[in-house]
């Protein structure tokens, strides 16, 4: 089924200056749909959104913002995408990553229900599932470990109930370790490929938390971004829940050897502190390939490095910032808690 052309083409895209969400944008452009990108650049850059998407800095806690928006534009669907992924910090700044990730998402269902939004695309996570039976499939009971998968899931329920209540059909996507072009090197708590890769182009060691025996798959960012476009020309997908990423896990060890590689260098390792975090996350993909049989081959880890690290070498070192309103200190990496206590 194709999209009807006699209806609006206008899509809401928000954290569309950040990494995931610029790419979505850029792909919903090419696929013919019009793009108002909405962020607030807490993490993104302005000038990740691609030409032709019309951006509109804010927040989506800002309410009255948001609804001046949905009446303006009439959007036809809405992507979601803006939120602090930090799953480790995210212990230590509960209320902000609340009001951010939960609240802030409330905002737009609601506006999306009282505007009769046709699909309302979220992007979840995997750390929904917590330490539940490997891989982790759609149909486990979720247990989120950290506030930011309880964040997550709480959004999932809430699509579900506004379904049941008002009719609005969503689809949910739980990728999984992405990386990629347009990723924040700087950011210093979240996403591990970025943050390897700063250091070196620093002249820094590689920090590993624990013994780097944990393991994860990590996902090339177009394996994430086909499925979310193309779900829309796909009835069947409405009200459904989707793993997207890699299928094969490595150690943060091999992590580390496969990034030297791809910038070609001999890594520097400093191993640090365990982190209360999951030891083994990665995903079944099962269930997204039987309703997507036409996405493309996957982009090997190896490959997508080298790509990364193209894009990155270009860019250089990145200067790191320290969370500035963490609101609990106690138990937190001995790493992380000199950025915050004296």
């Amino acid at each position: 089924m194709v999209a009807d052309p006699t209806k609006s083409r206008k899509v809401l895209v928000t954290g569309a200056a950040g990494f995931m969400g610029s790419h979505l944008a850029a792909a919903l452009l090419k696929a013919g749909w019009e793009v108002v990108a909405f962020d607030d650049l807490s993490g993104g850059f302005a000038e990740n959104v691609p030409e032709g998407a019309l951006f509109v800095e804010g927040s989506i806690q800002d309410e009255g913002l948001l609804a001046g928006l949905f009446e303006k534009h009439c959007f036809r669907h809405v992507f979601h995408l803006a939120a602090y992924a930090a799953e480790g910090l995210s212990h230590f700044i509960r209320r902000f990553n609340y009001q951010n990730n939960l609240i802030g998402s409330i905002n737009l269902i609601n506006l999306a229900v009282l505007h009769d939004v046709e699909r309302f695309v979220f992007t979840s996570s995997i750390a929904v599932y917590g330490s539940n039976q490997l891989p982790m499939v759609e149909d486990l009971e979720p247990a989120p470990e950290d506030p930011y998968g309880v964040a997550k899931y709480a959004v999932e329920l809430d699509l579900r109930a506004a379904h049941e209540m008002f009719g609005l059909d969503y689809t949910v996507f739980r990728p999984h370790n992405v990386y990629g072009e347009h990723q924040n090197i700087g950011d210093r708590y979240r996403n591990v490929i970025g943050i390897f890769m700063n250091q070196v182009f620093q002249g820094k060691p590689l920090t590993v938390f624990g013994d780097g025996e944990q393991s994860r798959a990590f996902s090339y960012i177009s394996d994430v971004i086909a499925p979310m476009v193309a779900c829309l020309d796909i009835p069947d997908t409405a009200c459904e829940v989707f793993n997207v990423g890699a299928d094969l896990p490595y150690t943060v060890n091999q992590l580390v050897d496969s990034v030297a590689t791809a910038i070609e260098v001999k890594a520097e390792v400093t191993y640090l502190e365990a982190r209360n975090e999951v030891v083994h996350a990665y995903a079944d993909h099962t269930k997204l390939r039987r309703f997507f049989p036409d996405l493309p081959v996957p982009v090997p880890l190896e490959e997508g490095l080298k790509r990364m690290a193209s894009w990155a070498r270009d860019r250089g070192p990145q200067a790191t910032k320290r969370f500035a309103a963490v609101e609990i200190s106690r138990n937190m990496p001995d790493s992380w808690r000199k950025d915050f206590v004296d």
